[in-house]
Order: C-alpha cells, then sequence, then structure tokens
C-alpha cells in the first residue's frame, strides 16, 4: 500500500510517522510512505494513482484538506481519503468529497492501525478486481468487470468498457495477456483481441458479437477453440444464474406485515419502540447484541434492521458492515447520540437513515415506513430534467456532474423533491432532515442557502427551489 500523509503541524506529522513504523512492525509489512508539510507541497507532488491511502489535515494554511481532496479527486478517484482534525465540524463537509473516515487528533495507534487493517483488506480485494497499468501519464485502473474487450492497434492497447469509453495505453499485448490469462471469463480470438465472455451475445465462424453490437474478429487457427470455451463459459454461467435465481427465491420474504428486526440492549428502548412499530401492523423481532442480528438476518427475510448504535461488543456500525457482505436488508440506526460525525458514520457503513432517540414517535415511523417503501419500491434514482438524485449512492447529478452536496443537503433536496409542490416549514424540515428540536431555522436556512447556491451555479436556466413567502420552501421541477 503507498500512503501519503499531509499535515502542516511538525509535531503531528512525527507522530503519524512512528505510528504508521510501529504498525508496519506489528503486521510485518512495509508500505511506501511519503509525509508532506503542506498542501501545496502535497498538490505539486500528485499526478494522479500514486497513493492508495492519503491522511489529510482537514486545518492548514493556504488550501485546506477539502479543497486539496477535490482536486486530488479530479486526478484520482479512487485513493481512500481519512481526514485528520482536532474538531469534528469538519466531518459532514469531508464526506461530501469521499472521505473514507474521519479521524479526531490526537491519533491514537488502535483507531489507526484498525483503519490500516481494513484498508489493507479493501485494497487487496479491490486489486483482485482490477486491472492497475502504468504508462507514462500515470497509474490507468480497469475493473475486469466493466472491461468488454481489449484491441490492439500498431503499439496502442485500447481498452474497450460496457459503458462505451475506450481507454488506450501504451503497453505491450503480451503483459496486458498475461494479466487476463489468470481469468477464466476472458479469451484471445485473434492475435489483436482479448474478450470477456460476459459480454458475448453470438458466436460465428469468424466473428464474436458482442451484446453492444461490437464485431470481434476470429482468427482460423482459433476458431475452434473460441467456440469451445465461450459455449462452456456460458452454460456455467447459466447454471450459476439458476442457483443464484434458487436461493433467491428461498431468501423471499413472505405477504403480509412488514417484518421489523429491532437490536437493542436497553429493554425499555426495546420495549418503546415495540409498541410503536406494533400498533402499526408490524412483526418485530428484537435481540439485545448484534451478533444474534447477523444469525437472524442470515436465516430469515426483514423488510428493515433497526440497530442501536451503542450495542455490547462491536458498535452498530460494525455489525452493519458485517452485515453488509451478505444482504442488503435496509438498515436504520438508532442512537442518543446526536453528532453530525456519528450520523456521517452511519451512512458510511451502509445504513439507510439514522434516527435519534429523542425523535417523537409519530416522527420515527414516518421515516421507518418512508425508508421500507423506498427499498421495497427498489427506487434508486430520481430525476428531474437534468437533474439526477442517486438514492443508493446518496449524490446528486447536475446533467452528469455530481453537486457535491453534504449529506444534509443531499437530504434536504430529496425529502421536499419526493413531494413536490408540497411546500415546507423550516420546522418541517428540521424534524424530517435532522431529527432535532426546532432551532428556529438557523440550521435548515443556513442549509438551505448552499443547497441553492450549488443548484444555481450547475444549472441557472431554472430555480428547482422556491421560497414561498411565510410559509417555507418548495421544489419546483423543470417542465
Amino acid at each position: 500500500m503507498r500512503i501519503a500523509v499531509c499535515d502542516d503541524d511538525e509535531k503531528e506529522l512525527s507522530r503519524f510517522m512512528e505510528l504508521i513504523k510501529e504498525y508496519q512492525l506489528s503486521r510485518g509489512i512495509t508500505h511506501d510512505c511519503r509525509y508532506f508539510r503542506s498542501s501545496t507541497e502535497f498538490l505539486c507532488d500528485i499526478r494522479g494513482g500514486e497513493y492508495d491511502l492519503v491522511l489529510l489535515d482537514v486545518i492548514m494554511p493556504g488550501i485546506n484538506g477539502v479543497e486539496v481532496a477535490r482536486e486530488l479527486r479530479e486526478a484520482d478517484k479512487n485513493v481512500k481519503l481519512i481526514f485528520v482534525s482536532s474538531s469534528p465540524e469538519f466531518a459532514l463537509e469531508s464526506y461530501s468529497v469521499g472521505a473514507y473516515y474521519y479521524l479526531l487528533k490526537p491519533a491514537d495507534a488502535d483507531p489507526l492501525f484498525s483503519l490500516l487493517d481494513k484498508a489493507v483488506g479493501e485494497l487487496r480485494m479491490q486489486k483482485e478486481q482490477e486491472l492497475v497499468l502504468k504508462d507514462r501519464k500515470g497509474i490507468v485502473r480497469i475493473s475486469f468487470s466493466e472491461l468488454e474487450y481489449v484491441e490492439v492497434i500498431n503499439k496502442t492497447v485500447s481498452f474497450h468498457l460496457a459503458d462505451g469509453e475506450v481507454r488506450e495505453v501504451a503497453v505491450t499485448l503480451a503483459e496486458i495477456e498475461e494479466k487476463l490469462a489468470k481469468r477464466q471469463e476472458f479469451i484471445k480470438t485473434h492475435r489483436s483481441y482479448l474478450i470477456n465472455l460476459n459480454y458475448v451475445q453470438t458466436v460465428e465462424a469468424s466473428r464474436v458479437v458482442t451484446k453492444s453490437g461490437q464485431n470481434i474478429p476470429v482468427s482460423r487457427q482459433r476458431r475452434n477453440r473460441v467456440q469451445e470455451v465461450c459455449m462452456r463459459y456460458l452454460l456455467e454461467a447459466d447454471a450459476a444464474d439458476m442457483q443464484e435465481a434458487e436461493a433467491v427465491k428461498k431468501q423471499e420474504r413472505p405477504s403480509g406485515p412488514w417484518r421489523i428486526l429491532l437490536v437493542d440492549d436497553d429493554s425499555a428502548d426495546r420495549a418503546y419502540y415495540t409498541d410503536i412499530l406494533k400498533s402499526r401492523g408490524c412483526i418485530v423481532q428484537s435481540v439485545e447484541s448484534g451478533r444474534d442480528a447477523l444469525k437472524l438476518a442470515a436465516d430469515k427475510p426483514y423488510d428493515c434492521i433497526l440497530l442501536d448504535v451503542m450495542i455490547p461488543g462491536e458498535d452498530g456500525f460494525a455489525i452493519c458492515e458485517d452485515l453488509r457482505k451478505f444482504s442488503d436488508i435496509p438498515v436504520i440506526f438508532l442512537s442518543c447520540m446526536t453528532e453530525p460525525d456519528q450520523q456521517v458514520k452511519g451512512f458510511s457503513a451502509g445504513g439507510i437513515e439514522y434516527i435519534t432517540k429523542d425523535t417523537p414517535a409519530e416522527l420515527f415511523w414516518t421515516k421507518v415506513k418512508t425508508r421500507i417503501r423506498l427499498s421495497a419500491a427498489d427506487r434508486t434514482q430520481l430525476c428531474f430534467g437534468p437533474l439526477l438524485l442517486d438514492l443508493a449512492g446518496h449524490r446528486a447529478l447536475m446533467d452528469g456532474k455530481d453537486l457535491s452536496l453534504t449529506p444534509a443537503e443531499f437530504d434536504i433536496l430529496w425529502r421536499i423533491s419526493e413531494q413536490a409542490p408540497h411546500v415546507f416549514s423550516l420546522e418541517e424540515i428540521s424534524g424530517m432532515v435532522f431529527g432535532m428540536p426546532w432551532d428556529g431555522g438557523q440550521m435548515v436556512q443556513m442549509h438551505m442557502s448552499r443547497l441553492r447556491r450549488k443548484l444555481e451555479r450547475a444549472w441557472d436556466m431554472h430555480h428547482f427551489i422556491e421560497s414561498v413567502w411565510g410559509q417555507g420552501y418548495r421544489f419546483v421541477p423543470p417542465e
């Protein structure tokens, strides 16, 4: 793993040096590490692809850490970013630029080592699923699953992706063959072509036609081999699809009331939320520990898991991450912790909602009901002309460009756009999005102002959010 650390505080930078050395010794591994004392020094060093992980101080003279991250993202969308700061106030903003984690100073060995272990494991898995090449311009990463076919013209290798994008790299075909030969889904059809069998539509005597309609030549010498391999691979893929379909069938939820798994070690809270849910017709099963919840989720279908954060053993965030390895059951976090950085951790762990325990019963039920319905309907996108809301990725795009909204800005836009043309008061938005006591509207107005500026800068031909004098705000889709 290649690591960069950027911090203008000499003392903190030295501490990171010591901690990373200690980590490498404890794990018996060596990482390529570089350390930078200013944001300018770091930015002058990067072209994109040099690092796998960057630890970035938020508050630095001149260009701050979030601004550095935005520039870094232009050059490298895959690098993992860990922001470090003595204050949690920048946590929400950091996640708007794809933060991997937000670490509070002073950094301690245990949380840092856990983060590094997790990053190493994920990078190892990622590298097994992608082609990493180096050319004159820097590092190029290509996912095997997105690669439709490879074409060689003169000394340039063109990688044709499933979405139509073509990436050209000045490497030898022999180097590419060596990397792809280890994967059973790729086969060489011609001296200048390799194809991903997952994208094969038909196989003919002298060509293979892909699902996108591309004609890939098949040489005479390779004809029999290509046909044999394609047939065997497609038959095996069909058999695997049938097995998967059967497995999904077994996991389908029964018809009837919603089934909810409640995970909370506080007996009073379990009784309180169980009563609310049962009074609305839900079937509720409750457990005290995350491990019990994982066992039940592996065997039974649920419409939703309500997961307390502070539970015995691993906390709710870790349990949700483990659950996401084998299930897509919607997870809603329940917690008495109202801090924004905790809520951000909940979304980062794979939760679809974070409800604080001071939320009134009716609002609690409304949030649960809305999330279950959205998940059941498999609504992953909302589209309003040039504006696209990616609900799964928790991001908004205007004419294909990411608006870089904070989680709060995204939630406001999502909630009011779903119920257009309803006019939302500041108090309604505060309760619906933040689940917090009414503060007079200052927080909502601040987020709404920033959100409207971002929308207007991205698309000045239409005002998506309209002020209604004396009442609040409403979303106005373009005609």
